[in-house]
């Protein structure tokens, strides 16, 4: 390793949020600022919103909600066929 090329680094760095959370962690900076934090952001705290711009999230619910409705896809098509066969050899079964 060269030396004199790497920076100094800090056991103690302290980070600040907006909020006024305090952490103290290792960092090459010794006071770093920051605007959300684990105490304050809106997913870790359980106060996340979704924005829902023209109708998106409502869009998408209600396609999913039909398709699923409709009985379209490939594992039900799979299904369906798997159950004419048996229902077939059923009938030859019978008819032997």
């Amino acid at each position: 390793m060269k030396k004199d090329i790497h920076p100094e680094y800090f056991k103690d760095a302290k980070i600040t949020c907006a909020c006024g959370a305090v952490y103290h962690i290792g960092s090459t900076r010794e006071d770093i600022q920051v605007e959300l934090c684990a105490a304050c952001h809106p997913f870790y705290t359980g106060k996340q919103k979704i924005l829902d711009t023209a109708r998106r999230v409502e869009k998408f619910q209600e396609r999913a909600t039909k398709k699923a409705a409709s009985g379209t896809g490939k594992k039900l098509k799979k299904l369906k066929r798997t159950a004419a066969k048996v229902a077939k050899r059923e009938e030859k079964e019978k008819a032997a």
